[in-house]
């Protein structure tokens, strides 16, 4: 998520440090601004015709790349459900703008994690539910609020395919947030009836029925149709674009696994502009029409990509996207950024630091969301040593500014990994964490420092980790003692004294 710059910090305190103290302890004793890399191969997954990819374009041993372990969140246990694996999303979804109405066709393929009488999956309630089937066959169902529990009886580690047909006008979500750029995320509608979406920490429900937790990666192919000469955009490649009868359909294929919060759709009237990095990754920029200006800043997409690949090695994906939307806000949707069309949103800065969520954050996700900061630290260290080499200064100097703040911060929202859960997406998890990596930095030394950053994502390519898991392999790669270093700048009251 785009970091709010320090002049628009938020407030309010923790109230969860204690049980993330226990098992932080746990873990570790076990481990104990500027204007103006080569894609690595990887799996393809198509939609499956049966649970069991019988007679399907693609094998069922295509979807185990998308193979997780759900967990329940401590933070916001009312969404998502351990029960469920989700292995493939298929949504056909059809938006009228004149009606606001949102028609979708569903097929997840999933796993049961254990024996169950019922499905359980997060959707909002205005989206009015009008079949639901179960491996083809018509199941009983109830939509009340956000859950939709389908009555049917599955087993432990047995693939399903369950079809959702519904329709609707979504609405956003209520964010658990103080910040001041968004108050609500999911499907968003704009006055003109374009659209567009951001759901972290949730919100991927207002719109599809979903695990929508970060534990639960999964493929995703979505096609959109929509009223030309508006054209859907979605995450990963653009597998085909038609027009029939005043409508456009776009089709998209993400061939690698994402968790909820990582998806994106935005519907409206855009340019698409293709470009290639340095490094050869195919690059599109999705931006309003006739906007030259917010195209020329967005085209710094290329140059952002190739810095932050010196420095975490090959891009983990196929191609890398920009869609410009009407927010405040930006998110590191897999491979097809969704940024605000502000000047901030669209800065360089922004560019660099939500291209580096691709490693930390989106090729290895969190696995809830206590562990955010592991996704924002780096990514906001990163972006701090961009500002430092653009602007000809010492990275110790922009933490010397970023630090003046880092104490009311910690003070208003709580420590980084132990923060108050209706205070999410705070600075205190982008600007403590940057400080605290520097401070590793010193200690380590840049080599290294470095090659222990470059390493950690590829360890757990399409995976998830928790801050125990993490730290603890810090501790293995690099052999030193950190626990009480990682318990202070992650757990403190207070900003540790700074070397």
């Amino acid at each position: 998520m785009t970091p709010l710059p320090p002049a628009r910090r938020t407030a309010r305190r923790s109230t969860h440090r204690a049980v993330v103290a226990g098992l932080l302890c746990l873990g570790l004793l076990a481990g104990c601004s500027g204007e103006d890399a080569e894609p690595t191969a990887k799996p393809t997954a198509a939609p499956s015709a049966d649970p069991d990819g019988a007679g399907s374009s693609a094998p069922a041993t295509d979807l185990d790349v998308a193979l997780s372990e759900p967990v329940e969140d401590p933070l916001y246990p009312e969404v998502g459900d351990p029960g469920v694996d989700a292995l493939h999303y298929d949504l056909a979804l059809d938006w009228d703008p004149e009606s606001s109405t949102l028609t979708g066709v569903e097929e997840l393929t999933f796993r049961a994690t254990a024996d169950a009488a019922e499905v359980r999956l997060d959707l909002g309630a205005p989206l009015d539910v009008s079949r639901v089937a179960l491996d083809g066959e018509e199941v009983e169902f109830a939509h009340e609020d956000k859950d939709l529990v389908v009555a049917a009886e599955v087993t432990a580690e047995d693939r399903h395919l369950l079809t959702v047909e519904y329709a609707g006008t979504p609405e956003p979500v209520s964010a658990p947030t103080s910040r001041t750029d968004f108050t609500e995320t999911g499907w968003t509608i704009t006055e003109d009836g374009e659209t567009w979406t951001m759901q972290e920490p949730f919100g991927a429900y207002s719109w599809y029925a979903v695990n929508d937790h970060p534990s639960d990666k999964a493929l995703y192919d979505i096609t959109l149709t929509v009223p030309s000469p508006w054209v859907g955009v979605a995450n990963g490649e653009l597998t085909s674009r038609t027009e029939e009868d005043g409508r456009t359909r776009t089709s998209w294929h993400l061939a690698e696994p994402a968790a909820s919060y990582l998806v994106t759709v935005a519907t409206g009237e855009f340019t698409m502009t293709e470009d290639t990095s340095a490094a050869g990754v195919p690059l599109t920029y999705w931006t309003p029409a006739g906007d030259e200006r917010t195209l020329r800043r967005v085209r710094r997409t290329g140059a952002a990509l190739d810095w932050v690949s010196e420095r975490l090695g090959p891009y983990p994906y196929d191609t890398l996207g920009v869609v410009v939307v009407d927010s405040e806000s930006g998110m590191e949707t897999q491979t097809m950024i969704t940024l605000g069309d502000t000047a901030y949103t669209t800065s360089t800065p922004v560019l660099v630091h939500e291209v580096a969520h691709h490693w930390y954050g989106n090729q290895v996700s969190p696995r809830d969301w206590f562990d955010v900061w592991m996704n924002e630290g780096m990514a906001m260290y990163l972006q701090g040593v961009w500002e430092a080499e653009e602007s000809g200064r010492t990275v110790e100097a922009v933490m010397d500014e970023w630090a003046v703040w880092e104490r009311d911060w910690r003070t208003a929202a709580g420590p980084p990994a132990a923060f108050d859960a209706d205070s999410f997406g705070a600075s205190n998890i982008y600007y403590g964490p940057a400080l605290m990596w520097h401070e590793l930095r010193e200690r380590l030394g840049d080599q290294e420092f470095w090659a222990m950053v470059r390493a950690w994502p590829a360890t757990r390519d399409n995976g998830n980790a928790g801050t125990e898991e993490y730290l603890a392999w810090i501790q293995e790669q690099t052999g030193e003692d950190l626990a009480g270093f990682f318990d202070a700048w992650l757990l403190g009251e207070d900003t540790p004294p700074r070397d």
